[in-house]
């Protein structure tokens, strides 16, 4: 069971939906943000044509990267107590590898499968 205020991350290597877990006892999601490519690309940076859109590897790792980073900043900012992590196995193995010492400690759930295009009740049913 997922606590109260939960952040709930449903990602891939091309895009992620941030949700809050707004139930006292059980699970019950509400969508936050939605993280793309392009709303994570630091001003400072060109953006990506349309037609050079994330597509091989480097770019779904690259994403998965900055995603991590942008999870850990929501972390240290934030102070968040818990998180929850579902993402397809390539991109949470990147994931991984860049989750700071705070996200670490308050990760309560990975779930390894690819849910970006499925409904709440879905990814509901697979925190259970």
């Amino acid at each position: 069971m997922l606590p109260h205020n939960t952040m709930v991350v449903v990602a891939d290597g091309h895009s992620a939906t941030i949700y809050r877990n707004t139930a006292k006892n059980g699970i019950e999601l509400s969508q936050t943000e939605q993280v793309t490519p392009a709303s994570l690309t630091k001003p400072s940076q060109m953006a990506i044509p349309d037609e050079a859109a994330p597509n091989d590897e480097n770019d779904e790792a690259a994403f998965a990267v900055d995603l991590t980073h942008h999870l850990n900043t929501l972390m240290l900012q934030q102070g968040m107590d818990d998180v929850a992590i579902i993402a397809d196995p390539s991109t949470l193995g990147v994931m991984r590898k860049h989750y700071h010492k705070e996200l670490q400690l308050r990760l309560r759930k990975e779930i390894a499968k690819t849910m970006t295009n499925s409904d709440i009740p879905s990814i509901q049913a697979a925190l259970q």
